[in-house]
């Protein structure tokens, strides 16, 4: 396994497939890498390099008590972009991961980045409050608090139906897709899946999204359960400077995994822009 370790001694596992341009993928809650792999095979095969790593707490990276919020996950990608000299990157996160993303531009610049790729991304802020009131109210995400604890693997199970929009009319359901999901919840720690829903759903990235100035395109299903659309990928456009906004009718949150046919086409045209 490629690994990576951190100041604190974490130990960060790594995908690094491929030659050519870097494509650097940050996954969503509560997945890893591997949640990547049909965007991977898919510019892999076509001579982009790609890289994904399970971030700390998830997957095959260790296991921490502390720094399980976006300023740690975006300085350990950024230990990552550093150790491998990574340069005119593309830069793309879902869900979680595009709030990795931006928190990384945010504290680490632009200097490594060529483009931006957000997929059915958290921010710029998913909590309702005064100055977010069409947020998730904090009632739904405590939900998601008590159904980690008391029950991680049924709550897994449970949540792939919304996050895939198996719940609608007329959707096949593929057990296949369901089972991964919930294998890859299962493969992460519980104190760090427990400390990320504060760190994917409080953390503040407005400000971070107005220092984004090179090209980015913002991508989301307008069924999405999981973040809704009109809360997350209409405002991150509006904050992105000429910011691309491609609106999905009908897709789900976990959009890259289900219908990566569409996906993969459409990153790809944004990559040879």
């Amino acid at each position: 396994m490629s690994t990576l370790t951190m100041k604190d001694g974490t130990t960060i596992y790594y995908k690094d497939w491929g030659t050519g341009q870097p494509v650097v993928f940050s996954h969503g809650w509560p997945l890893n890498a591997d949640a990547w792999d049909a965007q991977m095979l898919f510019l892999g095969q076509l001579g982009y390099r790609v890289i994904a790593h399970d971030r700390r707490s998830h997957g095959r990276s260790s296991q921490t008590w502390d720094g399980n919020e976006m300023d740690t996950y975006a300085d350990d990608l950024a230990a990552l972009f550093e150790a491998l000299d990574l340069k005119d990157a593309i830069m793309v996160g879902h869900s979680t991961g595009g709030g990795e993303v931006v928190r990384y531009l945010g504290r680490h610049g632009l200097k490594r980045v060529a483009k931006v790729v957000l997929i059915s991304a958290v921010t710029p802020i998913m909590v309702k409050s005064e100055s977010n009131p069409e947020g998730t109210d904090i009632q739904a995400l405590n939900a998601i608090r008590i159904g980690v604890t008391q029950d991680r693997s049924q709550f897994f199970k449970d949540l792939s139906i919304p996050f895939f929009g198996y719940n609608r009319p007329g959707v096949r359901i593929s057990e296949g897709v369901r089972e991964n999901f919930w294998y890859q919840g299962m493969q992460g720690g519980l104190k760090g899946e427990y400390d990320c829903i504060k760190a994917f759903s409080e953390t503040d990235f407005r400000d971070d999204l107005k220092k984004i100035d090179v090209p980015t395109l913002v991508m989301h299903g307008d069924d999405d359960q999981i973040v809704p659309f009109q809360d997350a990928g209409l405002l991150t456009a509006k904050l992105v400077k000429n910011a691309t906004l491609k609106v999905y009718p009908g897709f789900p949150h976990g959009m890259p995994i289900l219908h990566a046919d569409v996906i993969n086409k459409d990153l790809l045209d944004f990559i040879q822009r």
